[in-house]
């Protein structure tokens, strides 16, 4: 194993880490060849990190930076923030962002992405970002699974200067915006006919309508137990979890817009503003309210 004393981070600020702390770092960065360039945006750099319990210091970035925590338990502190992220949960930070620093409960693995180019801030607001402030995200097994393989990219690319890297890092990226937005991206190869049927119709409704498990397992006629098991083996998490994530990712796109608490909560099945606004706080981390005006400063 390479001495983390002498190594640095594109990520982390080790600079007054105790030695008891020493992370476990494997990073790549991605030098885009003319057609990544010429998308408006790109993956810069990626990273898989082991922290164990203490205080984490992020270097401000001239990137976005995505990530998440593949098990663990930590909170996300910057300024007045504090946001507790614990397994397939993580956030997006905006570039030029100080005195951001992860505060480690559990130990927790993370992975991370850096994304950079003139169409990146579009790109990562389609991906639930606001501009100013880090923002907790849900993540979804596909995009896990999407991250994992964009650090092995990026980190074989830089050791080894593989060529065709960045068309398989672009791939990725667009991948990860797919599965964000409801499209139906499967954990291993493409998704059965029976579940990508459930997905599309959640999408097509834009998620207004709430469908029980009888109610998807009707749509792709199949047992109720055997829908179940292949949701979960093909998506990689439950169909109703799976149904919220999309939910509450809708609602974050309504409030960008200027649509009120109340009538979002109605746009996504949800018609009780109180519960509404607690199942967006559970799962953003901040209530609709707070959201939008995050999205306005």
């Amino acid at each position: 194993m390479a001495d983390t004393k002498k190594l640095d981070s594109k990520l982390f600020d080790l600079s007054d880490i105790d030695e008891t702390q020493y992370p476990f770092l494997v990073e790549g960065v991605h030098e885009p060849d003319s057609l990544a360039r010429a998308s408006g945006v790109w993956i810069a750099s990626a990273g898989n990190a082991m922290l164990p319990v203490g205080e984490y210091k992020l270097k401000p970035q001239e990137d976005w930076i995505w990530f998440t925590v593949q098990n663990g338990e930590m909170v996300l502190e910057n300024d007045n923030l504090e946001f507790p992220i614990t397994d397939r949960e993580g956030a997006i930070i905006p570039p030029y962002v100080n005195g951001t620093k992860l505060c480690v409960i559990k130990e927790v693995r993370v992975l991370w992405i850096a994304v950079r180019g003139p169409l990146v801030e579009q790109y990562m607001q389609n991906m639930g970002a606001v501009s100013r402030k880090p923002l907790k995200q849900g993540v979804l097994p596909a995009q896990l699974k999407l991250a994992r393989n964009v650090v092995q990219a990026a980190v074989r690319a830089q050791a080894a200067e593989q060529t065709g890297a960045s068309a398989q890092l672009q791939q990725l990226l667009w991948a990860m915006l797919a599965s964000h937005s409801g499209q139906p991206v499967a954990m291993n190869a493409v998704l059965s006919h029976e579940i990508a049927k459930v997905l599309d119709e959640m999408h097509k409704h834009k998620y207004k309508e709430s469908y029980s498990l009888n109610d998807m397992a009707d749509i792709s006629r199949m047992p109720v137990e055997t829908f179940r098991k292949r949701f979960v083996s093909e998506v990689g998490m439950p169909p109703q979890s799976y149904q919220l994530h999309c939910k509450m990712e809708r609602a974050k796109m309504l409030l960008k817009d200027g649509i009120s608490v109340r009538q979002t909560g109605v746009e996504v099945g949800m018609k009780d503003p109180y519960h509404f606004s607690k199942t967006f706080k559970n799962i953003v981390g901040v209530s609709p309210s707070k959201y939008c005006k995050a999205t306005r400063e």
